[in-house]
């Protein structure tokens, strides 16, 4: 919840003298409602892709203060789902996350499945059994081809930064992202099979900034970084690209 209108139009410039236009990084602004539609006007869609931060999974009815992904269609790429803000501050479970990736794939919108433990469940050694519980919770009654399309960012809660507390955070580490992929693409593997497993992106988020993101980026079975804080920042965001074009990650 950053930027007004106005702010947004004047980043997002700032981003498209500073960001390079790589054919094999793929980067997406996931901005707040109120700016969607502008930005859909100015950026270069060659550049820049949009997403929604968040939806609602009813197409169209009484539901006051929603946006559905049927009125975002056309408009954003992609669609944030389950974030751990969504989960852990608005108290969203598994049925609505799941209903939610549903409407976004009936709507053309590819979902980024958001899944990861807060920091009890890491001491309590249950890392692997709630990411398995919230990728399947998230993906039950998709096809196997739907599911090759979506994105899956790992975002271990206790790990997530403000955005302006760099190199304060507690980060995980490579061995501690790998396995936590290997534990997602091992649940699609099972559910799906192996060769939607290789082919679903999956992303790494928490307190990536341009000191970590080569590192992030050079771990087997990450595809690409879900950035937080450090993209309000021209010159972070601009650095991790770069180390995206570097590492060949999206």
């Amino acid at each position: 919840m950053n930027l007004t209108i106005h702010e947004a139009s004047l980043y997002v410039h700032k981003l498209s003298d500073k960001i390079q236009n790589h054919r094999n990084v793929e980067v997406v602004l996931a901005t707040g409602y109120l700016t969607l539609p502008s930005l859909s006007l100015q950026i270069d869609h060659r550049q820049f892709k949009l997403a929604a931060q968040n939806l609602y999974w009813r197409d169209e009815g009484a539901f006051t203060g929603e946006v559905s992904a049927h009125q975002l269609r056309g408009l954003v790429n992609y669609a944030i789902i389950g974030h751990s803000e969504r989960r852990h501050v608005f108290g969203e479970k598994d049925k609505d996350i799941r209903a939610k990736v549903q409407a976004a794939v009936r709507n053309g919108i590819t979902p980024i499945l958001c899944v990861g433990e807060t920091a009890n469940e890491r001491a309590a050694k249950e890392t692997a059994g709630v990411i398995h519980d919230q990728v399947v919770g998230g993906l039950a009654n998709l096809t196997a081809e739907e599911i090759a399309d979506i994105v899956i960012a790992y975002e271990p809660v206790w790990a997530i930064s403000n955005g302006t507390n760099f190199g304060e955070h507690k980060t995980p580490s490579a061995d501690d992202i790998r396995a936590a992929q290997k534990v997602i693409r091992n649940q699609i593997a099972h559910l799906f099979g192996k060769d939607v497993a290789e082919s679903v992106r999956v992303l790494y988020g928490g307190s990536a900034n341009s000191s970590n993101s080569s590192m992030y980026l050079g771990i087997d079975g990450i595809d690409g970084l879900l950035v937080g804080g450090a993209s309000l920042r021209a010159d972070e965001f601009e650095a991790i690209v770069e180390a995206a074009f570097k590492a060949g990650k999206k």
